[in-house]
C-alpha cells in the first residue's frame, strides 16, 4: 500500500504526453456522440446532468499494491456491495504501484481500457483528469462531498484541459508523514533520536553528521529527490507554482536554492547511497538491513519492519516530521479513488465507489491492526479508535503521533503533473552530482517547469 512518498508515487518519475486531441471531455446529456478523450462513451458519462441509470452490470475495481495484505478486508467489502445491489458483479484487480504505473494507466486510458473503478495517486490523478478520462463527480452526484472531512474533499480537486478545478476523485485514505529512525544509528551519529530536528535543514545537519560517522558502512536516506519534491517546498512553505497554476515561481524563493545546495552536498559527503540517485526504490530494504538510518515517512512503513525485521524494528522510533515554515505537520496527500468517464456501467461503478470510501468502511478498514491509516469522513474521525490510542511500541506510536497530527494537519499539498515534477528533479539530481550549479539547477528547473506548463503537460 502507499502513500504520500511511497512506491506507487514513483509514478511522478514518467514524463507524460497528449494531444491535446485527445484531452478533454464532450458530450452531456444531449443527443449525439459523447467522449472521454478519445473514446467514445456513454453520453451521461459526461458534461451536465446528474448521473442515473439502473446498478446493474459488472465492473473492475482496481486497488495498488493491497490484495496480498487486505485481500480478505476488500473481497468482504465486495461481497457487501453485490448483496445489497443484485444483479451487479465487480472484478478486483491489483496493480502493483511501480515506477511506471502512471505510464501504464494513461496507456489504459487511451486504448479506453482504464479500470471503471481505480485507486489513484494525486500524480496519476492530475494526469487523467487533465486529459478527461475520469468522472466529475460532484456533477454526476451533486450529494458526494457530504461524508467527507471539508480539508480532504478539497484535496480532491483536480485540473482539467481547460484549468479548471473539478472534483475527479473521492479522497479515500490518509497516511499521515512522520520520521521513521534507528535509534541505534543515530546514536552512533551523536544525534539524540528524543528530539528530532523542527526544521528540515536541521534534518539535514542530522544527515551530515550520521555521513560523518557512517563513513559508508552505513547511509542517512535515499538519494533520488523525487521522494520529497514538492513535498519538502510544502513543508518549508515555498510556493511552487503561481495562484493560477500556469507557472513555476520556487525560482524566487532563495530557500530552493539552499535545499538544493544541501542535497548536493549531502550527496558528495556519503550520506546517501551513490548507487541510489537515480533509484526507483525506497528505503524500505536498506532501512531493514540496518544500512540506512532514517526510514520511510509513512506510517505503515513501521509495520512492514516489524514483519520483515523484528530486530530492527526493536531499535526502531518515530518522531515527528519538521514543522518548518509550514508550522504543522502535512498530512499527506490522500490515495484516491475515481470513477472512469469511459465505464460501460458508470452507475455501479459510481455506487461502489461510494460505498468503498463511506465511514463504516472506512473506520472497518484503518481499524485493521496491521495498518496505520486514517479515514478522510467526518463520522470515522470521531469514533474512538482514533481519539484514544494506546502503547509504547512504535507501531502504537506511530498511530498515536499521526492521530494528533490529523487535528490541524494541511492537506492542501502541490499537484505537479509527473512531466513537470520529472524536470523539477532531473535538474537537482544533476546539481547533486555536481555537474550544475545549485543555482543554475534551479533556474533551468524552472525555465523547463514553465515550458512544461505552457505546453499544458
Amino acid at each position: 500500500m502507499h502513500a504520500s512518498r511511497l512506491p506507487g508515487s514513483l509514478a511522478c518519475l514518467v514524463v507524460l504526453s497528449m494531444t491535446a486531441a485527445g484531452c478533454g471531455l464532450s458530450g452531456g446529456s444531449g443527443s449525439g456522440d459523447a467522449t472521454a478523450g478519445a473514446c467514445k462513451v456513454d453520453k451521461a458519462n459526461v458534461g451536465s446532468g446528474k448521473l442515473s441509470g439502473d446498478v446493474k452490470g459488472q465492473i473492475t475495481f482496481q486497488t495498488t499494491n493491497l490484495k496480498k495484505d487486505f485481500g480478505g478486508f476488500f473481497n468482504g467489502v465486495i461481497k457487501a456491495f453485490q448483496a445489497a445491489h443484485p444483479g451487479t458483479s465487480v472484478k478486483w484487480i491489483d496493480d502493483p504501484g511501480d515506477n511506471t504505473f502512471t505510464q501504464r494507466t494513461v496507456a489504459d486510458a487511451q486504448a479506453c481500457t482504464l479500470p471503471d473503478v481505480i485507486n489513484l495517486n494525486a500524480p496519476t490523478a492530475t494526469a487523467l483528469t487533465k486529459a478527461g478520462y475520469l468522472l466529475d463527480l460532484s456533477v454526476k452526484d451533486p450529494d458526494v462531498a457530504k461524508p467527507f472531512v471539508p480539508s480532504f474533499w478539497k484535496s480532491a480537486t483536480f485540473k482539467d484541459a481547460s484549468g479548471d478545478s473539478i472534483h475527479t476523485t473521492l479522497p479515500w485514505y490518509t497516511g499521515g508523514v512522520l520520521l521513521t529512525y534507528n535509534k541505534d544509528l543515530l546514536k552512533k551519529a551523536g544525534i539524540d533520536p528524543a528530539k528530532p530536528p523542527t526544521t528540515l535543514f536541521g534534518l539535514f545537519a542530522d544527515y551530515e553528521k550520521i555521513a560523518k560517522a557512517g563513513k559508508g558502512k552505513f547511509y542517512a536516506t535515499m538519494a533520488n529527490p523525487i521522494w520529497r519534491i514538492p513535498a519538502d517546498f510544502d513543508q518549508m512553505n515555498i510556493k511552487v507554482l503561481s495562484a493560477d497554476g500556469k507557472s513555476a515561481v520556487f525560482a524566487d524563493d532563495p530557500r530552493t536554492t539552499q535545499w538544493v545546495a544541501w542535497m548536493a552536498k549531502l550527496y558528495k559527503e556519503g550520506a546517501m547511497p551513490k548507487d541510489s540517485l537515480s533509484s526507483s526504490n525506497d528505503p524500505s530494504t536498506l532501512y531493514s538491513q540496518g544500512k540506512v538510518a532514517y526510514g520511510s515517512t509513512n506510517p505503515s512503513f513501521v509495520r512492514f519492519v516489524k514483519q520483515n525485521s523484528p530486530s530492527i524494528y526493536a531499535r526502531t522510533g518515530v518522531g515527528q516530521q519538521p514543522y518548518d515554515a509550514l508550522g504543522r505537520a502535512s498530512a499527506g496527500a490522500p490515495q484516491y479513488i475515481s470513477v472512469a468517464a469511459t465505464s460501460k456501467h458508470a452507475p455501479v461503478a459510481l455506487a461502489f465507489a461510494e460505498f468503498l470510501t463511506n465511514a463504516e468502511n472506512q473506520t472497518a478498514w484503518c481499524k485493521d491492526p496491521n495498518v496505520v491509516i486514517f479515514p478522510t469522513t467526518s463520522a470515522s474521525l470521531e469514533d474512538p479508535f482514533f481519539q484514544n490510542v494506546s502503547g509504547d511500541d512504535p507501531f502504537s506510536q506511530a498511530r498515536k503521533l499521526v492521530a494528533d497530527q490529523l487535528k490541524t494537519a494541511d492537506t492542501n499539498q502541490t499537484n505537479l503533473s509527473p512531466a513537470v515534477q520529472n524536470a523539477i528533479v532531473s535538474q537537482v539530481q544533476l546539481a547533486m552530482q555536481g555537474k550544475k550549479s545549485p543555482e543554475q539547477a534551479v533556474k533551468d528547473a524552472q525555465a523547463k517547469a514553465d515550458e512544461l506548463l505552457k505546453q499544458g503537460s
